[in-house]
Parts: structure tokens; sequence; C-alpha cells
């Protein structure tokens, strides 16, 4: 089938909860996609985050393939030989002591929250159930992560929404201090946010949240789904302030682009989940561990970190170059390969992702003025300089 034909097949089947762009894709390999009439795009967008290596990449293919022939599923009643060696690697390479595995990022964030009210209540603070989240933030669609989730519109027509959550203003410690108090289970916040924006909160920022959790006896949860993975040059995007959470949730690129979500966790605060206490059926299956193990292991061991951090610097300092002769343009934010570029007033971002599109760039959106960037970790210097003209063209055009 064609393009058209894909579309029109999904509109009459699927609900329509995706604003979709009129483009079925069919193929990929590195940093290019191709759609179903054979047009070619390359992808600054990564499936969201996704793709941290690329669309098909050799090592992430292999693994799948030879695990595909081999078990793909037993379920957690039995031990899983890639799964044991994933949970090992992401210990070794993390502040972490033990990890769950489950499907996506919102089961990893629900995992999270659930281990935080039993951690208190173990310890004997069963009052301490709240979770403080920031303002902007993004978490999730099931109904807790999507309370803990601080854009309201997202939340339209889902009251009742469960108790126990409240937000604050993201990168104000003051405000974050004065929300704490006995009734405060933990503080769950991205290190960078990525749906509010692409925001880098300030200097020093993440450490005072940490110190303040130590002082209060709050537990640190960072969401690390979109940024973790190395998007951000690191392999957590953690690691650029020297601070080290007490549980965070990996997804996205964590697979190669198979389903798979984790919950790290320290020694003492993953205690609180024994036997019964959570679960997931297909959370760690022989196939999405294999993926996922070939994916860390290229991640860590390759240069892809270095690389990631080379190619966001270049990026970067492109855009603002850009951005001093655009005046469609008012910021640029964002570290390693996870960028965000403020438009101005009037400017939609969905609009300049259209004409990127239309010019063979696929890219996002972080909200109605900002244009997001979070190409494979792989992506070079020719293939951003190929963006940036499209892109200058586009916003001329405006």
């Amino acid at each position: 089938m064609g393009n058209r034909e894909i579309i029109d097949q999904g509109d009459r089947y699927l609900l329509p909860t995706y604003a979709r762009y009129p483009l079925a894709l069919v193929r990929g390999q590195g940093m290019r996609v191709w759609d179903a009439d054979g047009r070619q795009y390359l992808d600054f967008l990564a499936g969201i985050a996704v793709c941290n290596l690329g669309h098909c990449h050799p090592r992430v293919v292999e693994a799948i393939r030879d695990q595909a022939g081999r078990l793909l599923h037993v379920s957690n009643l039995y031990y899983i030989e890639p799964q044991g060696e994933l949970a090992q690697l992401l210990v070794e390479h993390t502040f972490a002591n033990k990890v769950f595995f489950c499907n996506s990022g919102a089961e990893a964030n629900e995992g999270a929250i659930k281990l935080a009210r039993k951690f208190q209540k173990d310890r004997g603070e069963p009052r301490r159930v709240e979770i403080l989240s920031a303002a902007q933030s993004f978490h999730g669609r099931t109904l807790a992560t999507l309370t803990a989730t601080g854009q309201d519109k997202v939340k339209v027509g889902f009251d009742p929404l469960p108790a126990g959550f409240r937000h604050v203003a993201y990168d104000d410690l003051g405000a974050l201090e004065a929300a704490v108090g006995p009734e405060t289970a933990a503080i769950l916040l991205e290190p960078i946010q990525g749906e509010g924006g692409v925001r880098v909160p300030s200097p020093g920022y993440l450490r005072a949240v940490r110190e303040l959790c130590d002082a209060r006896g709050a537990l640190l949860v960072f969401d690390e789904v979109q940024v973790g993975m190395g998007r951000t040059g690191t392999f957590l995007a953690c690691e650029h302030e020297g601070v080290a959470p007490d549980l965070c949730t990996l997804a996205k690129g964590l697979g190669g682009g198979v389903p798979i979500g984790a919950l790290l966790t320290t020694e003492v605060a993953g205690r609180s989940f024994g036997p019964g206490s959570h679960g997931s059926t297909f959370g760690g299956n022989p196939l999405a561990t294999a993926a996922a193990l070939a994916t860390v292991r290229t991640i860590v061991g390759e240069g892809t970190l270095e690389h990631c951090r080379a190619m966001g610097a270049y990026f970067a300092d492109a855009l603002r170059s850009l951005a001093a002769s655009c005046p469609s343009v008012t910021g640029v934010r964002g570290r390693g390969l996870l960028l965000g570029v403020e438009l101005r007033t009037g400017v939609l971002a969905r609009d300049v992702v259209q004409g990127l599109m239309a010019r063979g760039f696929l890219a996002g959106t972080a909200g109605d003025q900002v244009l997001r960037f979070a190409p494979p970790l792989i992506v070079e210097k020719e293939e951003i300089g190929a963006l940036l003209v499209a892109l200058d063209d586009v916003l001329q055009g405006l």
C-alpha cells in the first residue's frame, strides 16, 4: 500500500487519539526513514527519543533475530538470562543497586509512585503519601502518572483523578521547600523537562533538591524516560549535576525501538518491593531485554556518549547562530542531542515541523511554541548541516 491507502485505513479503524501527520513510514536505516511512496527523510526526532542508535541498528537487529529464534516469552515466574544481564549492566553504569522491568515509561513511573508510598509506610510513616512534581512536567498517560503530570490539558475529562499529588513551579527551590511537608513521600522530577518545552534547570537546582529530600525524609525520583540513555551526553542526565536519586525511571531509548521500561532503585528503597508487591506479565521478557542489552552495550561501549556530546554542542551552536539572524526564533535550549528552539508568538512549532517534513526532515514539538530536535545519537555534522539549511528556509518563509 502507498501513503494514502495506509492513512485511509488508519483513519477508518484506529481511535483518533493522535494528531498524526499525513505520513506512513515503512522502513528505516540509521538516520533515514522512508515512507510508503518511497520518499526518504532524515529523522531528527528518532521516534520521540526512542531510536537513540538510529533505525535498525545492526547490533540490535541481530540480538532481536537471535532471541526471536530461541525464546520470546516465559513470564517472570522464572529467571530470564538477558534480563539479569541487563539489570547488571544498568547497575554497573548508574547509581542503582536493583532494577524492576516493565513495558513503558508510564509503567516505570507508576512503579516509582507505588514504591515511594510503600517505602514510607514500611519505615513507619503511613501519612507520607503525597507525590510532589513540577508544573509543565510529563510523566505518562495512566491515571496516576497523568495526575502527576503538571499539564492541565492532558487531564480534561478524566476526573476524578487520584488523590495525593501536588505541583510546584519547576526550577524554583523556594516553592519546593515551601511545599514539602510531613505528608510528602517523594519529589518526582525530570532532570530536563522534555514535553514541557525542553527546559534545563539552573545549575545547582537538582543538588539542592537532593539535599532537601535528605533533610525532610522524602525520596527523590528522577524521571529520565526521555532524557536518559545517553540522550544528553551522559548515560543519565542527572550525571551532569553529579546528583544521584533514590529512584529513576527509564524507557524510550532503552530498547532500541522495542518497548521496555525500567525502575532503578537503591538497595535501601528497593527493599519495600518484595514478592507479590508489584509485577508485570511482559516486563523484561526475553525479547525486550535482549534488544535492550544490545542497545545499552553499544551506548556505553562504542563512543556513543562522546559523539553525542560533540554533536550536541555543534548542533546547539549552529542553532544559536541561526537564531541570531532569524526574528522567528527567540531562544535555543537543551543539552546534548535534546534541543528546543523557542519560536516567537504567532509562529507555531507544528507549522515549522510540516515545513521541514515537506523538505525531507522529521522533527517534533514540545508545546505550541517550541520546536524539538532529538535525533539519533549517531547523527553527523553533514546531516545537521542539511537540517539547518532546511530550517532556515522554512523560518525565512514565515
